[in-house]
C-alpha cells in the first residue's frame, strides 16, 4: 500500500475537528510534542492519512524552524513539513474526535521515544518561507 506523501498546503487544509469534539483515548491533549508509549497509541481507533517522511531524502535535516523563539516544545511552534521533526512524521486522524495527530519516533543510543503532537492548521508555514535556524 502506497502512502501519501503530504506537505505544508495538505496540513492547512486538513479537515479540523470543532471544539465541542472531546477525545478520551489514551494520547490527551498533546498540544505540544509528548512522549507517548506504544501502549497508550489507540491504533485501532487512528486513520493514517499520510506522512511527511519524503522518501527521496536518505536523512532528513534536523534544523528545526523558530522564527518567533519557539522551542520544540512549545505548544506554538510552528509547524513545518520541510523541518525537525515534522520531516519524520506520520499523520493520522483519530476516529472518534477527528484530531489530527503528526507522530515520529526519536531513536538515542539507549532508547526509542514515540513522540505525538495534535496539529493545528493555524501554525502550518510554508516551507518557502522556513528559513533554517
Amino acid at each position: 500500500m502506497k502512502v501519501s506523501l503530504l506537505d505544508d498546503e495538505v496540513l492547512r487544509h486538513l479537515p479540523q475537528p470543532s471544539s465541542t469534539n472531546t477525545c478520551t483515548c489514551a494520547v490527551g491533549a498533546c498540544t505540544a510534542w509528548e512522549s507517548i508509549t506504544e501502549d497508550r497509541w489507540p491504533a485501532a481507533q487512528m486513520q493514517a492519512l499520510g506522512t511527511l517522511r519524503d522518501p527521496d531524502i536518505y536523512e532528513p535535516t534536523f534544523e528545526e524552524h523558530h522564527p518567533s523563539g519557539t522551542r520544540y516544545d512549545s505548544a506554538d511552534a510552528p509547524v513545518s513539513a520541510k523541518h525537525f521533526p515534522y520531516n519524520r512524521c506520520d499523520v493520522f486522524r483519530c476516529g472518534p474526535c477527528g484530531r489530527v495527530l503528526m507522530c515520529y519516533t526519536e531513536f538515542g543510543g539507549y532508547y526509542v521515544d514515540h513522540r505525538v503532537r495534535e496539529l493545528r492548521a493555524s501554525l502550518v508555514v510554508n516551507p518557502a518561507s522556513a528559513d533554517s535556524e
